[in-house]
């Protein structure tokens, strides 16, 4: 398992994309996996970012783990701010025009449809949101 600790800030999305990056890259990740995956910490990532610790500024925990059987990657987002699941959110209406449509969910739906797995808890004081994908 690996573990990276920074501010919960939106300039730092690609560090923590790199971080991750690195790690698939060891695996031979195939490249279309590694964009849902980039995909999926620019939405993750950010909404901590944005709105966890807002106005101010607290740490976020990305935790990197490999699996052997089916070879997939689980990343875990771990943050102190305010208690949030974004699974509860409703859908957007994928099939509205652009101009009919609500802002915001869209960034968490292709997430749960390009994951194979996504899973949140708030457990001691914490948000915990957790994806899985299977590389293989």
């Amino acid at each position: 398992m690996k573990e990276l600790t920074v501010d919960a800030a939106v300039e730092n999305i690609d560090t923590v994309t790199a971080f991750v990056t690195e790690e698939l890259q060891k695996l031979d990740c195939p490249l279309k996996a590694e964009a849902q995956i980039s995909v999926a910490i620019d939405e993750l990532f950010g909404n901590i970012a944005r709105y966890a610790y807002s106005p101010d500024i607290g740490k976020a925990t990305v935790r990197l783990e490999v699996e052997k059987e089916p070879l997939s990657v689980i990343i875990t987002f771990i943050d102190n701010g305010v208690p949030f699941n974004p699974l509860k959110q409703a859908e957007p209406d994928v099939h509205a025009t652009a101009e009919e449509r609500q802002i915001g969910g869209l960034g968490i739906f292709l997430v749960k449809k390009t994951m194979n797995l996504v899973e949140y808890t708030y457990r001691d004081g914490q948000n915990i949101l957790t994806i899985k994908k299977n590389l293989r």
